[in-house]
């Protein structure tokens, strides 16, 4: 077999294994190693290829990042930041047609900016937010959807994890993905509240509930108790983003402050005892290990890809055909959609990127604007049936067995849509994602 049948093969069984159901970094790691196998003709070969990519992968000081940003994640969850920003933001959006519903992407932005993890977002406001829309008369569909589109939020604004992952396999810098992805996570917040305005006015049999219920219902804090429940929230954030777009450090650095910050306010509030910091060590330790593999996984594909000849020949097909830039870039994100329908994000930058970076690259596309157009473009299988993750952590995470599956997707449904129009303006005006970079 040449390179090229090899390259092919390899790829059509690594999606396989992914779709079969195993892990997807072992898939990865076990394509590339017969990959390497084959091309080769040599096992001691593939094996050293293995145990060298394990190594170079991980090794940077650099990954310090990861666990950094997960530790602080898990310690503004326990600190209750999410619900303290949802009181806060309920209250001066209360008067509002919909004022729930905006107070709920409010309160996930906030909470986007101080962890990287969609799915924490969606599992904290659903506890937090449904409830409540529920309460004031809010329809199911409207409020589990909300929860579900402003999830995403929380891979768009930094810090993400995505952008991470992304900043890795790009070989770009981490900060400069956090700073890009700051007004594409803005304009997508304001996004989504002008759209639950419009559906509440033109379209409130969606909605449900009503401004004069939710002024009624809700108990009027004082300043004061307002600026203690947002004082740590924007300390930290101004600590971490403010440190990293003022240059005082380096991402990695961030998220020792972001972690240290987060620590300080569990502490402060009293959320934290020796049993559940154990559980938090013990749970970044899982994210860390498993973003681990999957780093591992991709460093050993996109080295067997290099290989094969697979990304050159498909960047001479790309050429021959006549396909320009905005051209390759329409089919681009028609993949990545269609893609999260059936596997997960990370699945999807790690499957994709090693093919389609250089393409990106040859068509002389700022990597960083990439990095956040794919960001968006694969956040929006979070809301797609059949996976649609958001939604199913939403699903588990209620403790209403009348609200269906079907009623979240339908739910989640506009919010897609809204994300899709957010992309297109994205793609068409670079300048809105790099405003800052």
């Amino acid at each position: 077999m040449t390179g090229l049948e090899i390259g092919f093969l390899t790829l059509a069984g690594m999606m396989l294994l992914v779709w079969s159901g195993l892990h997807v970094a072992v898939a990865l790691g076990l394509t590339s190693f017969v990959g390497v196998w084959l091309l080769k003709d040599d096992i001691g070969v593939a094996t050293s290829m293995l145990a060298q990519g394990a190594s170079d992968s991980i090794a940077s000081h650099i990954f310090g990042v990861v666990p950094l940003f997960v530790l602080m994640g898990f310690l503004v969850s326990i600190a209750d930041i999410g619900k303290d920003a949802f009181e806060v933001a309920n209250q001066g959006l209360r008067r509002l047609r919909g004022g729930l519903g905006i107070a709920t992407v409010a309160a996930n932005a906030v909470f986007a900016a101080i962890t990287g993890i969609s799915i924490a977002s969606a599992a904290v406001f659903t506890r937090v937010a449904v409830p409540e829309m529920l309460r004031y008369g809010y329809k199911p569909g409207f409020a589990t959807g909300v929860v579900a589109g402003s999830s995403v939020l929380g891979m768009l604004i930094p810090p993400s994890l995505l952008m991470i992952l992304y900043g890795f396999l790009a070989e770009v810098s981490v900060g400069a993905m956090f700073m890009a992805g700051v007004v594409p996570g803005l304009l997508l917040a304001v996004s989504y509240s002008v759209g639950i305005m419009v559906m509440a006015r033109f379209w409130p049999s969606y909605v449900g509930g009503h401004a004069e219920g939710d002024a009624a219902g809700v108990t009027l804090m004082g300043s004061k108790e307002m600026t203690a429940k947002l004082l740590p929230i924007l300390l930290l954030i101004a600590a971490v983003l403010g440190g990293i777009y003022a240059g005082f450090f380096t991402a990695t650095d961030a998220g020792a402050v972001g972690a240290a910050g987060a620590l300080v306010i569990a502490l402060w509030k009293r959320k934290l005892d020796s049993k559940k910091f154990w559980q938090v060590l013990v749970e970044t330790g899982h994210v860390t290990v498993s973003v681990s593999f999957l780093i591992i996984g991709a460093s050993l594909y996109t080295r067997m890809l290099a290989l094969s000849g697979v990304p050159q020949f498909l960047v001479g097909e790309i050429s021959a055909a006549g396909f320009g830039p905005f051209a390759f870039l329409a089919i681009y994100i028609l993949l990545i959609v269609l893609l999260g329908c059936f596997i997960d994000s990370s699945s999807i930058l790690l499957i994709v990127l090693p093919l389609m970076l250089p393409i990106a690259s040859g068509f002389d596309m700022n990597l960083i604007w990439f990095g956040i157009v794919t960001i968006v473009a694969v956040e929006i299988g979070l809301l797609t049936p059949p996976f649609g993750l958001s939604v199913f952590v939403i699903k588990s995470s209620l403790n209403d067995s009348t609200i269906t599956l079907r009623t979240i997707f339908m739910g989640a449904l506009p919010f897609a849509f809204i994300m899709l129009l957010t992309l297109i303006l994205l793609v068409i005006f670079p300048k809105l994602t790099l405003a800052l970079v």
